[in-house]
């Protein structure tokens, strides 16, 4: 099943943000040690809500909720990811698609582009590096042009993949310097050279390459289930288009229809805990945020009306009467984030009242 959606701008009030520690601009190495997301305090009248990405993949270290917990800063909100992370030979090697910044355009968040400068042995592998540090000088350089900046996020995150040629060359520098001090072997730079190489050709490039393997990597999604994953409905491909005409591609992990309402499902499934976890679910919010601002929805050219549902669900003897006080002030305030911006939450089939 293949829906297609309009999205014309986003409006969403989030309820789960966790409370931002603040930081001042000559405190951010320390900063980036301790959290995920922050407030950096630039000077009294500059404030942003900062986010960083471990890796530049999606699927790792949850950086859709570390995104998710900046939403309820009013002024402008920042995430800072890597355009290629090498743990080394014996570890993960991944790089930045297009579809992700774009992404984050559609939210409204300003990405800064930057590499990893730094890092130390990892005391498991022979092959592996970890600890890694970006270039925080130039993390600060983009964050200075960035408070001047006065356009929107979509024309900064453009503006951000002309230096992609600039970023990859010094990451591959960068690799090569921790390789030879640290006397380990990373993947092949050569590869490397070949995969950015395609980035540096300019915006076009980038965005086709990276577009094709985001739709590859989605459609290979849509066939296989995670683990993680207790689904019972139409595994399916959703396109999103915004007003500029950019294209959106996820993997819905459930549709259903019903009438002439297509419930678009995003499942979060744990077998021990009483739920899953906080940014599992701030995993699913960040989707929701999408789901819920979706307009013209079609699928296989029927219109639709999308009804946005976050699925969760626990092993065997999960019940209110057992939790906690703190599950308890969780769901109260998923809740409260479902009704105000219209969405529903099932919990083991159950619907969230």
């Amino acid at each position: 099943m293949e829906v297609l959606a309009q999205i014309k701008g986003i409006k969403y009030t989030p309820f789960l943000c966790r409370r931002l520690h603040v930081y001042t601009f000559n405190d951010m190495r320390e900063a980036f040690r301790k959290d995920a997301s922050f407030i950096l305090r630039i000077n009294c009248e500059n404030q942003l809500g900062i986010s960083w990405w471990v890796s530049p993949k999606r699927t790792r270290s949850y950086p859709y909720a570390r995104v998710y917990d900046t939403l309820s800063f009013l002024g402008k909100r920042v995430t800072i990811m890597p355009l290629i992370k090498d743990e080394g030979k014996d570890g993960d090697r991944d790089f930045l698609q297009w579809d992700t910044v774009s992404l984050m355009s559609l939210l409204g968040v300003y990405v800064i582009i930057t590499y990893y400068a730094n890092a130390s042995p990892s005391q498991k592998y022979s092959n592996k590096i970890t600890d890694q540090e970006f270039d925080l000088a130039l993390v600060k350089d983009e964050i200075k042009k960035l408070l001047s900046y006065q356009s929107d996020a979509l024309h900064w995150n453009l503006s951000q993949l002309d230096n992609v040629s600039k970023i990859g060359g010094k990451a591959l520098s960068a690799y090569a310097r921790i390789a030879k001090k640290l006397g380990i072997e990373m993947h092949s730079l050569e590869s490397s050279k070949k995969r950015i190489g395609e980035l540096i050709k300019g915006k076009d490039c980038f965005m086709t390459l990276s577009r094709n393997l985001a739709q590859k990597a989605q459609y290979r999604e849509s066939l296989t289930r995670q683990p993680k994953e207790n689904l019972t409905g139409t595994k399916s491909i959703l396109t999103i288009k915004n007003y500029l005409g950019g294209f959106y591609y996820f993997t819905c992990d459930e549709v259903e229809i019903k009438s002439k309402e297509a419930y678009l499902v995003e499942g979060k499934h744990t077998k021990r805990a009483a739920l899953p976890s906080l940014e599992d679910i701030k995993d699913g919010l960040l989707k929701m945020t999408l789901f819920t601002n979706l307009h013209d929805l079609k699928i296989d050219g029927l219109n639709y009306t999308a009804v946005p549902v976050l699925k969760l669900t626990t092993g065997a003897g999960f019940g209110l009467s057992s939790l906690t006080n703190s599950p308890i002030n969780l769901l109260n305030d998923l809740k409260k984030e479902a009704q105000t911006n219209g969405f529903k939450v099932l919990i083991n089939g159950e619907v969230l009242k």
